[in-house]
Protein backbone atom coordinates (compact mmCIF):
# COMPACT_ATOMS: atom_id res chain seq x y z
CA UNK A 1 0.00 0.00 0.00
CA UNK A 2 1.14 3.36 -0.79
CA UNK A 3 0.23 6.62 0.48
CA UNK A 4 -0.46 8.96 -2.01
CA UNK A 5 0.29 12.86 -0.82
CA UNK A 6 -1.74 15.49 -1.55
CA UNK A 7 -0.85 18.82 -2.77
CA UNK A 8 -2.91 21.94 -2.34
CA UNK A 9 -1.35 24.75 -4.30
CA UNK A 10 -2.72 28.57 -2.79
CA UNK A 11 -2.40 31.16 -4.34
CA UNK A 12 -1.44 34.15 -2.55
CA UNK A 13 -4.22 36.41 -4.56
CA UNK A 14 -6.87 34.24 -3.64
CA UNK A 15 -6.26 34.20 0.24
CA UNK A 16 -5.92 38.15 -0.10
CA UNK A 17 -9.66 38.19 -1.76
CA UNK A 18 -11.06 35.90 0.40
CA UNK A 19 -9.87 37.96 3.60
CA UNK A 20 -10.80 41.16 2.11
CA UNK A 21 -14.54 40.10 1.41
CA UNK A 22 -14.85 37.98 4.64
CA UNK A 23 -13.91 41.61 6.75
CA UNK A 24 -16.18 43.44 4.11
CA UNK A 25 -18.69 41.09 4.87
CA UNK A 26 -18.41 41.53 9.14
CA UNK A 27 -18.49 45.26 8.52
CA UNK A 28 -21.50 45.56 6.89
CA UNK A 29 -23.05 43.50 9.95
CA UNK A 30 -22.10 45.61 12.41
CA UNK A 31 -23.01 48.30 10.16
CA UNK A 32 -26.26 46.88 9.53
CA UNK A 33 -27.07 46.30 13.54
CA UNK A 34 -26.37 49.88 14.44
CA UNK A 35 -28.81 51.22 12.01
CA UNK A 36 -31.43 49.02 12.85
CA UNK A 37 -31.07 47.68 16.75
CA UNK A 38 -32.50 50.65 18.94
CA UNK A 39 -30.31 52.42 20.58
CA UNK A 40 -31.38 51.83 24.01
CA UNK A 41 -34.32 51.06 26.26
CA UNK A 42 -35.51 54.61 26.28
CA UNK A 43 -35.33 54.87 22.58
CA UNK A 44 -38.30 52.46 22.51
CA UNK A 45 -40.00 53.91 25.17
CA UNK A 46 -40.20 57.42 23.62
CA UNK A 47 -42.29 56.15 20.76
CA UNK A 48 -45.31 54.88 22.91
CA UNK A 49 -45.84 57.89 24.95
CA UNK A 50 -49.76 58.06 24.56
CA UNK A 51 -52.56 55.82 25.45
CA UNK A 52 -54.14 55.49 21.93
CA UNK A 53 -57.60 57.73 21.94
CA UNK A 54 -59.62 60.54 22.37
CA UNK A 55 -59.37 62.80 25.33
CA UNK A 56 -61.10 65.93 26.21
CA UNK A 57 -60.75 68.76 28.73
CA UNK A 58 -63.12 71.73 29.58
CA UNK A 59 -62.31 75.64 28.97
CA UNK A 60 -64.86 78.10 30.39
CA UNK A 61 -65.97 80.84 28.13
CA UNK A 62 -68.94 83.17 29.57
CA UNK A 63 -70.72 80.13 31.75
CA UNK A 64 -70.33 78.20 28.42
CA UNK A 65 -68.43 74.97 28.47
CA UNK A 66 -66.36 74.34 25.11
CA UNK A 67 -64.57 70.88 25.19
CA UNK A 68 -61.24 70.76 23.82
CA UNK A 69 -61.08 67.43 22.05
CA UNK A 70 -57.46 65.61 21.45
CA UNK A 71 -57.04 62.01 19.39
CA UNK A 72 -53.39 60.68 19.77
CA UNK A 73 -52.30 57.44 19.09
CA UNK A 74 -49.00 55.48 20.32
CA UNK A 75 -47.00 58.46 19.21
CA UNK A 76 -48.36 61.22 17.56
CA UNK A 77 -51.24 64.17 18.54
CA UNK A 78 -53.48 63.35 15.30
CA UNK A 79 -56.40 65.54 16.10
CA UNK A 80 -57.20 68.89 18.03
CA UNK A 81 -60.65 70.42 18.08
CA UNK A 82 -63.55 71.97 19.50
CA UNK A 83 -65.80 68.96 20.18
CA UNK A 84 -69.38 71.51 21.06
CA UNK A 85 -68.77 74.65 18.97
CA UNK A 86 -71.80 76.02 18.27
CA UNK A 87 -72.89 79.20 16.43
CA UNK A 88 -73.47 81.31 19.40
CA UNK A 89 -70.46 81.02 20.61
CA UNK A 90 -68.63 81.33 17.09
CA UNK A 91 -70.66 84.46 16.92
CA UNK A 92 -69.62 85.82 20.66
CA UNK A 93 -65.98 84.73 20.31
CA UNK A 94 -64.69 85.11 16.51
CA UNK A 95 -61.01 84.59 17.10
CA UNK A 96 -61.57 81.47 19.10
CA UNK A 97 -61.78 79.21 15.96
CA UNK A 98 -58.85 80.57 13.60
CA UNK A 99 -56.83 80.52 17.15
CA UNK A 100 -57.03 76.67 17.88
CA UNK A 101 -56.82 75.91 14.01
CA UNK A 102 -53.40 78.14 14.14
CA UNK A 103 -52.75 76.06 17.29
CA UNK A 104 -53.31 72.91 16.02
CA UNK A 105 -51.49 73.15 13.04
CA UNK A 106 -47.86 74.19 15.24
CA UNK A 107 -48.65 71.34 17.25
CA UNK A 108 -48.83 68.78 14.54
CA UNK A 109 -45.56 70.08 13.08
CA UNK A 110 -44.04 69.67 16.43
CA UNK A 111 -45.58 67.08 17.99
CA UNK A 112 -45.30 68.82 21.11
CA UNK A 113 -46.29 72.30 23.57
CA UNK A 114 -43.10 73.66 23.28
CA UNK A 115 -42.27 76.48 21.43
CA UNK A 116 -45.59 77.81 20.44
CA UNK A 117 -46.39 80.40 18.77
CA UNK A 118 -49.58 83.28 19.99
CA UNK A 119 -51.15 85.08 17.98
CA UNK A 120 -51.00 88.83 17.85
CA UNK A 121 -54.81 88.91 17.91
CA UNK A 122 -55.41 86.83 20.60
CA UNK A 123 -52.29 85.46 23.43
CA UNK A 124 -55.03 85.21 25.92
CA UNK A 125 -57.15 83.14 24.30
CA UNK A 126 -54.07 80.88 22.66
CA UNK A 127 -53.08 80.24 26.21
CA UNK A 128 -56.27 79.29 27.45
CA UNK A 129 -56.39 76.47 24.50
CA UNK A 130 -52.99 75.50 25.22
CA UNK A 131 -53.43 75.19 28.79
CA UNK A 132 -56.43 72.55 27.73
CA UNK A 133 -54.74 70.85 25.16
CA UNK A 134 -52.15 70.15 27.94
CA UNK A 135 -54.63 69.04 30.30
CA UNK A 136 -56.01 66.67 27.65
CA UNK A 137 -52.42 65.30 26.50
CA UNK A 138 -51.84 64.49 30.63
CA UNK A 139 -55.13 62.55 30.87
CA UNK A 140 -53.74 60.52 28.07
CA UNK A 141 -49.78 59.99 28.77
CA UNK A 142 -48.64 56.57 29.73
CA UNK A 143 -47.04 55.71 33.07
CA UNK A 144 -44.10 54.09 32.75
Amino acid sequence: MSSRTKIVVLHMKEIIYTAVFAALAVLLIVLLMFMFLPKNKEARTNEEKYMPGVYTSTVTLNNTALEVEVTVDEAHINSIRFSNLDETVATMFPLIQPAIEDIAEQVYDHQSLENIQYSEDNPYTSQVIINAIEEALKKAETTK
